[in-house]
C-alpha cells in the first residue's frame, strides 16, 4: 500500500520535468554532496537550444538581479514537511462556510496550497510591507541549499523569530525586501486562474523595483496598469525630508494578468455624483450640458439592409418612422416637474447626440444617405475590439447628418430616489475617504489600513462576482471585509483566504488603544487576531443590517494555523533508521496531534480544497471521516478490522485513508486493497 507523501511538492523536480517534455536531451546527472546520483539540467545545452546563436559564455541581458536572488528562488522551489491544523473554536461557521483564514508565515501556507488551489484564485489583492524603514519584513534563511531547506522545515519552531526589522541602516535595504517577496509572489502566481489578475498596493520606495519584479514573474506583456491612489489630503507639512520632496500623498496599485489573452475585459469602473450637482457646477464654469433631449415615441423598427465591417462581418440596419422628440426644458414647462422630476420621470429616453467619427458610422452614411427629421436609424453587429468585443449591440442614429445617438442612461442611474451620473475612472482613483479608515471594521490597527471601499473597487474591475479572493498579507483583513460587503452589493458568491503572521503588535503609547481593544474583546495582541475578530463582527453587522437580503450570506470562515508536519521525522528518512531503532516505526504520527489534524493534511496532499464538508460517522465502533460525500473516507483509529473495511468499500469512496499502524493484525494489513480491489476497485487506497 502506498502512503501519502505528506510534504509540499519539489517544485524544481516539476520544473525538470516540463523542461524533459521539451528538450529530453537537456537532462543529465550529477551527484550532490553526499555522493548521491540525481537528476539535473544540462544549463550549457539548454540555453544553446534557447538561443539563436552559438553561446560561448556569459552574455549581458535586461534583467532584474539583486544580492541574494538565486537563493531566493531556492527558497520558492524547495519542499517544507509542515502542515495546516484546523482550529474550529477560533471559526465561525466551521462546518458550512467556504472561506479560510490562515495563520502563518505566508511562504509556508503558499507552499502547502500549490496543490489544493492551483489555478483556483480569480483575484489577489495584496499590501505588503512597504519598505519604509520600519515595516517588518518576513526573515528567511536564504543560505541553505534544498536538502537543508528541508531537514529545517521537517523540525518545529526551529526558527523561533520570523520578524526582523528592515532599517535605514540594514546593508541589504532594497535585497532583502525583493528577497521576501520574489518567492511569495512566484508561488502565488501558480494559485491563479488562466483568467485571474493580481492587483499589489505599493509605495513609490519600491515601486520600480516590484514592477520588475512582477515583470520577470507575470511577463511583462501581462502588465495591465498601474493606478494612482490619492491617499492623503496635499495641504500641510510632516514627515522627514518634506522640506526637499513634495508631499507625498499618492499610493499606487500594479495590476497584472496571469494572462492577458485569457482574462475577461475588465469592467468600467465609476465615480457617481448627483446629476443636477454636476450639471450645476458645469452651469457655473460656463460648460455646456449635452443631455437635454428626449425621445417620446417612434414606430416599429423596420429592416432596411445589409452592410459589412472592415473585417467582413454583418451590420444589420434598421429604420424607425415617426419620431416624436422633446426637450427637458419643454417637459418641465408642460408638465409642471421640476427639472430633478423630469430626468427622473425620462431618464431611459434622455440622450445627447455626436458625430464623432467611427467606421461604423461612416459605413452606415455610406449606406442610408441622410436622413429625415422624423426617423432614426439602428444599427446591429459585433464589435471587433473595445469592451464590447465578440458582443452583439444595438446603436442608435438620428438627424439628416446620421448623428450617433449618446443615452444618458448609460452613464446616469437612479439611486434612492436620486439621479447619478457616473463619471468613468481611469487610472487616478481620488475618491477614497482616508480621514475615517480608521473606524472602519470597528478594530483598531496600526499605519497600514487600506479603505474598505478601494479593496471593493479592486474587486469590481473583474466582471465575475464569484471565484476564489486570496490575501497573503492580509493585516486586519480589509479583504475579506470587503468580499463579504461586495457579495452583498451584487449577489455575489466570492469566497476569501486570508493569509496572516500572527506577528504580534508593538509596545508603546502609540499601540495602547490596539492593546486596550484586545484586552476588552478577550483576544491576544496580534495582528492576526485583531484580523479575525473583525471578520467576526464584520460578518454579524452584515446580517444584522440587511436581515431581509442577507438572511444566508457566508460571513463564516474556518481558521487553520501552520505548525510542523503531524509525522515524526522517522516518516520522511526511513533509510536513516538503523535496525536498533525499528521499534520508531511503530507510531510515525506525533503523540499531540487529534485525527481532525491528520484528514486536513490528508487534504493538502490529496490536493482537496480545504472547505469541502465533513461528516463523522462511528463505524464499527471507529470514527470515520467522511469528505464531500464520497470524495474521501479517512479512519485514524486503531485496531482497524476486514469487517469495518468491507462496509467502507460497499460506500465505494474515491480515496481511502488509514493509519499504517493502525490495523488490527498484519493478515488485515494485506487484505485492505484486496477487499478493495473485489468491492470496489476504482478507489485509490493510501496509508499514512
Amino acid at each position: 500500500m502506498d502512503k501519502l507523501k505528506m510534504q509540499t511538492p519539489n517544485l524544481v523536480d516539476d520544473h525538470i520535468d516540463k523542461i524533459a517534455e521539451i528538450f529530453p536531451h537537456c537532462i543529465t546527472e550529477d551527484r550532490d554532496e553526499n555522493g548521491n546520483v540525481r537528476r539535473t539540467v544540462d544549463f550549457d545545452l539548454l540555453q544553446q537550444e534557447l538561443s539563436n546563436h552559438v553561446v560561448e559564455g556569459p552574455r549581458e541581458r535586461y534583467t532584474l538581479n539583486w544580492p541574494g536572488k538565486n537563493e531566493a528562488i531556492l527558497t520558492a522551489n524547495a519542499p517544507i514537511a509542515k502542515t495546516l491544523r484546523p482550529c474550529e473554536e477560533e471559526s465561525v461557521d466551521f462546518e458550512t462556510t467556504q472561506n479560510l483564514f490562515i495563520e502563518g508565515d505566508n511562504l509556508d501556507v503558499l507552499k502547502l496550497l500549490q496543490e489544493t488551489y492551483l489555478n483556483k484564485v480569480k483575484m489577489i489583492y495584496i499590501d505588503p510591507p512597504y519598505n519604509t524603514g520600519s515595516d517588518f519584513i518576513y526573515e528567511d534563511d536564504f543560505a541553505e541549499d534544498t536538502e537543508s531547506f528541508l531537514r529545517r522545515s521537517n523540525q518545529k519552531d526551529d526558527k523561533g523569530n520570523r520578524l526582523v526589522a528592515n532599517t535605514d541602516s540594514h546593508g541589504r535595504f532594497h535585497s532583502d525586501w525583493l528577497s521576501m517577496m520574489y518567492p511569495r509572489v512566484k508561488l502565488a502566481r501558480n494559485l491563479l486562474d488562466t483568467n485571474g489578475i493580481i492587483c499589489t498596493s505599493i509605495s513609490d520606495i519600491e515601486l520600480s523595483n516590484l514592477r520588475k519584479l512582477l515583470d520577470e514573474i507575470f511577463g511583462e506583456k501581462n502588465y495591465i496598469n498601474t493606478i494612482s491612489v490619492v491617499s492623503k489630503v496635499a495641504a500641510g507639512a510632516s514627515g522627514g525630508g518634506e522640506d526637499k520632496r513634495l508631499k507625498k500623498n499618492i499610493e499606487n496599485i500594479l495590476i497584472y494578468a496571469k494572462n492577458i489573452d485569457k482574462i475577461n475585459p475588465l469592467s468600467d469602473l465609476y465615480t457617481k455624483r448627483p446629476l443636477l450637482e454636476v450639471i450645476e457646477s458645469m452651469r457655473a464654469n460656463g460648460e455646456s450640458w449635452k443631455y437635454t433631449s428626449i425621445l417620446l415615441d417612434y414606430d416599429q423598427r423596420e429592416f432596411v439592409g445589409e452592410t459589412k465591417d472592415a473585417d467582413g462581418n454583418p451590420i444589420s440596419i434598421f429604420r424607425r418612422k415617426n419620431v416624436k422628440r422633446t426637450t427637458i426644458r419643454k417637459v418641465c414647462e408642460n408638465e409642471s416637474l421640476s427639472e430633478d422630476e423630469a430626468y427622473r420621470k425620462y431618464l431611459s429616453k434622455i440622450f445627447s447626440d455626436t458625430n464623432a467619427q467611427s467606421s461604423i458610422r461612416t459605413r452606415v452614411i455610406d449606406f442610408v444617405g441622410n436622413l429625415n427629421s422624423d426617423e432614426i436609424i439602428e444599427v446591429e453587429y459585433v464589435p471587433r475590439s473595445g469592451k464590447d468585443k465578440g458582443v452583439k449591440v444595438t446603436h442608435t442614429y438620428i438627424s439628416n447628418t446620421v448623428r450617433r445617438v449618446i443615452w444618458l442612461s448609460d452613464v446616469a442611474e437612479v439611486m434612492d430616489g436620486t439621479v447619478f451620473k457616473k463619471e468613468k475612472l481611469g487610472t487616478l482613483w481620488a475618491h477614497f475617504d482616508y480621514n475615517n479608515v480608521g473606524k472602519e471594521g470597528e478594530v483598531p490597527f496600526p499605519d497600514g489600513k487600506k479603505p474598505i471601499a478601494l479593496v471593493r473597487q479592486c474587486l469590481q474591475l473583474q466582471k465575475e462576482t464569484g471565484g476564489l479572493v486570496l490575501d497573503f498579507f492580509s493585516g486586519s483583513c480589509t479583504t475579506a471585509h470587503g468580499v463579504m460587503e461586495q457579495n452583498l452589493e451584487d449577489n455575489g458568491n466570492r469566497r476569501f483566504i486570508m493569509v496572516q503572521l500572527p506577528e504580534p503588535v508593538g509596545i508603546g503609547k502609540e499601540y495602547k488603544d490596539i492593546h486596550d481593544f484586545c484586552n476588552e474583546a478577550g483576544i491576544e495582541a496580534k495582528i492576526s487576531e485583531i484580523g479575525k475578530e473583525r471578520i467576526r463582527r464584520a460578518g454579524k453587522k452584515i446580517k444584522e443590517e440587511n436581515p431581509a437580503t442577507a438572511q444566508n450570506p457566508d460571513i463564516g470562515f474556518r481558521v487553520f494555523k501552520v505548525d510542523s508536519s503531524n509525522m515524526k521525522d522517522v516518516y520522511y528518512t526511513p533509510d536513516e533508521i538503523e535496525q536498533g531503532q525499528l521499534d520508531l516505526f511503530a507510531n510515525n504520527i506525533k503523540e499531540d496531534r487529534r485525527p481532525e489534524d491528520l484528514l486536513f493534511q490528508v487534504f493538502l496532499d490529496c490536493g482537496l480544497e480545504l472547505t469541502l464538508p465533513v461528516v463523522k460517522e462511528t463505524i464499527e465502533g471507529k470514527t470515520v471521516f467522511f469528505v464531500d460525500g464520497n470524495v474521501l473516507a479517512a479512519c485514524f483509529d486503531p485496531e482497524i478490522t476486514e469487517e469495518l473495511v468491507k462496509i467502507l468499500a460497499k460506500r465505494r469512496p474515491q480515496r481511502a485513508v488509514f493509519r499504517d499502524d493502525a490495523y488490527r493484525s498484519d493478515s488485515v494489513k494485506i487484505n485492505v486493497e484486496q477487499i478493495f480491489t473485489l468491492i470496489s476497485p476504482t478507489t485509490e487506497v493510501k496509508s499514512i
